[in-house]
């Protein structure tokens, strides 16, 4: 019984064997477009990535070879050549500004807090920025219009814009509008504490008289 039992068994293998190979006939080519295709896939995130890479390298390397100059004025001038970018773009600012070209570093945020592909948190403290850089050029009117929308309830630069608001109150004579705006911002949980001292501060300096049982003032008894 084992002879008869060996050859079929024999016939059984090369039968699979024979279907395994028509397999491989009919579909191989479906596997063969796999492996190229996971392949290929592999090679061409590498090279993606080598080239974002080499890209974000010779970036740093423009930086940091504009911000070798020695004045701020050539420092600008070379940042000003390399391709725009949220990094870059505040960098420029910051060198125009320290340049003394204060117009110029508000159009330069002003381009960048316009930029409808930029994140909105950069927009917004593009925005704010740009305020800042005209302080000394424009009036506390218009400094006020443009600090509103980022004052906003919920915004990220909220608090920092009702302090800048306050102040162009205060330029404008408005002690009472100034006052409500620093005890708000003293009032609200999301206020740190150098920017509730600075509005008591401020609060003191123009003859308000503190809340000693605002959040301020009994975080700061229980520190």
């Amino acid at each position: 019984m084992s002879n008869p039992e060996s050859f079929i068994d024999e016939v059984t293998e090369e039968v699979r064997r024979d279907q395994l190979f028509a397999y491989f006939k009919k579909y191989g080519w479906i596997a063969a477009v796999l492996v190229v295709g996971l392949v290929g896939g592999a090679a061409w995130t590498e090279y993606q990535r080598a080239t974002s890479a080499a890209a974000a390298q010779a970036k740093g390397d423009a930086i940091y070879a504009a911000l070798s100059a020695n004045e701020s004025a050539d420092r600008a001038a070379a940042l000003a050549e390399l391709p725009t970018g949220v990094a870059t773009a505040f960098l420029l600012a910051a060198e125009q500004q320290n340049a003394g070209d204060g117009a110029a570093a508000a159009e330069t945020l002003r381009a960048l807090a316009g930029n409808a592909e930029v994140a909105p948190i950069y927009r917004d403290i593009a925005a704010f920025k740009a305020v800042l850089a005209e302080t000394g050029t424009t009036t506390p009117a218009d400094r006020i219009a443009a600090l509103e929308p980022l004052a906003r309830p919920g915004a990220p630069l909220s608090l920092l814009a009702q302090e800048q608001i306050a102040l162009a109150r205060i330029e404008m004579g408005e002690i009472d509008a100034a006052l409500a705006d620093l005890r708000a911002i003293r009032e609200d949980a999301a206020a740190t504490r150098g920017l509730r001292d600075r509005a008591g501060g401020l609060i003191v300096a123009l003859g308000g008289a503190l809340d000693l049982a605002s959040p301020a003032d009994v975080a700061g008894t229980a520190q």
